[in-house]
């Protein structure tokens, strides 16, 4: 079944198809593919989980669904690359990582591993491909939230010093990435440790002998926003980080990097 989705066609084509890919909502970011489709290119959304014949939730999604999405800008465009933020950054570097179609790909708010979703009380994986769970990293059964409304970012710390074992079977090989690579992280992100994300990413790539492009803002929190973006007020009630002004202003440090690799 194809999942829900939305196009945003440019003025002035440039051969460009970019994927866009939404946090842990799974909703079509119509919002952001417009700014893409103003640097001239195709772009599409699509909902990735919660819609008709998905999972309800963010757990043991398919791989295929982004790769799908893939095939039908394939049909339009010459040059593909996808952008993801939060879990849809998780998405984007793993669809990046398989499909060598992608020739760039910026992950906001990334992570480099693989994480654990909730079927219910069962503790899966985020990610399927060719019908099996990816491995991930499962969350400390020790943490609670001391904060209301809650920062999630300490549980992913303490899972990684409880579940260190898992990390490596579970890190995204972000080595098999081709093209461009840009990361973008705020260094207050309190939902999870974006910034050290995108760093194990650039090393892991470094040692592989590949650049990345690595943007960081101290005072920035989860959620970039780009030139000719209103800020998203929805979503799961927690704490996100950053401020109006610092969030605008990573948009504004990355948007070069960004325009250069989709361009």
């Amino acid at each position: 079944m194809t999942p829900e989705s939305a196009w945003r066609e440019p003025e002035h084509p440039s051969g460009r198809g970019v994927l866009v890919v939404a946090g842990s909502s799974g909703r079509l970011d119509e919002q952001r593919a417009q700014v893409f489709a103003g640097l001239g290119a195709v772009a599409l959304t699509v909902r990735w989980f919660g819609g008709p014949g998905q999972q309800p939730g963010p757990f043991e999604v398919p791989l295929e669904t982004f790769s799908g999405a893939l095939d039908l800008l394939a049909e339009r465009c010459d040059r593909l690359a996808i952008v993801g933020t939060s879990f849809g950054a998780e998405a984007a570097l793993l669809t990046a990582s398989y499909d060598d179609r992608v020739s760039a790909c910026v992950a906001f708010a990334p992570s480099s591993l693989v994480w654990a979703g909730f079927d219910g009380p069962r503790e899966t994986s985020h990610w399927t491909r060719g019908g099996a769970p990816l491995p991930f990293v499962p969350f400390a059964d020790d943490w609670s939230p001391d904060e209301d409304p809650p920062a999630y970012r300490s549980l992913y710390e303490r899972s990684l010093a409880v579940h260190g074992d898992k990390v490596p079977g579970a890190a995204i090989e972000v080595e098999r990435i081709g093209g461009d690579l840009v990361l973008v992280a705020g260094g207050d992100d309190r939902v999870w440790p974006s910034a050290w994300f995108a760093d194990q990413v650039a090393d892991r790539r470094r040692e592989h002998g590949l650049g990345t492009t690595v943007v960081t803002h101290p005072d920035a929190g989860h959620r970039t926003v780009l030139p000719g973006e209103r800020a998203v007020e929805a979503g799961q009630v927690m704490q996100r980080g950053g401020s109006a002004e610092a969030d605008r202003a990573l948009g504004d440090l990355c948007w070069a990097h960004v325009v250069r690799a989709l361009a």
